[in-house]
C-alpha cells in the first residue's frame, strides 16, 4: 500500500425487488474500476440477505488517481445505470493517520467491516513511535550537532519536526501499526 493511499467507503440502499441486478452491478463496478491505475483492491459487504443498506470500500494509491476513476466517464456511465435500484447515502474518504488504522483491503476475498481503533489507541500507537524516535534524534543532536543546546528551542523544535515527520509518516507510524494491528483491529467488548 502507498503512503498516500485513499480508502472510499460508501454506503447505498438497494431496492430490495432488485437485489439480483444490484449485485451485477456492484460487481460491474468493481470490474471497471479495477482497470485504472493505481487501484488497491475493492470489496462490499451487505449486513444480511434482507439488508436494503449495502457498504462498499475501494482503495486507491493516492488523490490523483482517485480523481482519475471518480471522474472518468466510465464511472458516470456505471453509477448512471443504477440510479434507478442504489442510492447513495454515505461517503467517507480516509488518508493520512485515519488511514493507517484501516484493515487493508485485498480485491480476491470477501471484506470484513473496517474496525477504527478507538482515539486512545491510535493516540498510544503514535506516542509508542515517536518517542523513541524523538529520544534518539534528541541524543543524536546533543551528541553530534555542535551547539544544538544553545540554539532557541524554537529552532531545535522546527529541525526536529522537519526529520522526525517524515520518518515517522513513512516508516515509525506503519511499522508500529503493523506490529499493533492484533491489538488495534481487536472488536470493543460488548457488556
Amino acid at each position: 500500500m502507498g503512503h498516500n493511499a485513499i480508502t472510499v467507503s460508501i454506503e447505498r440502499t438497494v431496492d430490495p425487488a432488485r437485489l439480483s441486478e444490484a449485485t451485477v452491478w456492484i460487481q460491474a463496478g468493481i470490474n471497471l474500476a479495477n482497470k485504472y491505475p493505481g487501484f488497491l483492491g475493492s470489496g462490499w459487504v451487505r449486513s444480511g440477505s434482507s439488508e436494503t443498506s449495502w457498504h462498499m470500500l475501494y482503495r486507491f494509491a493516492d488523490a490523483q488517481t482517485l480523481d482519475a476513476w471518480e471522474n472518468s466517464p466510465e464511472r458516470r456511465w456505471w453509477l448512471g445505470t443504477g440510479s434507478e435500484f442504489a442510492q447513495e447515502t454515505r461517503t467517507e474518504r480516509r488518508t493520512g493517520i485515519e488511514g493507517w488504522f484501516d484493515t487493508p483491503i485485498d480485491a480476491t476475498e470477501a471484506i470484513q467491516p473496517v474496525i477504527v481503533p478507538p482515539r486512545w489507541k491510535q493516540a498510544t500507537s503514535i506516542w509508542l513511535g515517536f518517542f523513541p524516535l524523538n529520544l534518539a534524534f534528541t541524543l543524536i543532536a546533543t551528541y553530534f550537532i555542535p551547539g544544538w543546546n544553545e540554539w532557541d528551542v524554537w529552532l531545535r523544535v522546527l529541525v526536529s519536526t522537519l526529520v522526525l515527520t517524515p520518518i515517522m509518516a513513512y516508516w515509525g507510524l506503519p511499522t508500529v501499526t503493523r506490529w499493533l494491528r492484533p491489538w488495534l483491529q481487536r472488536p470493543p467488548r460488548v457488556r
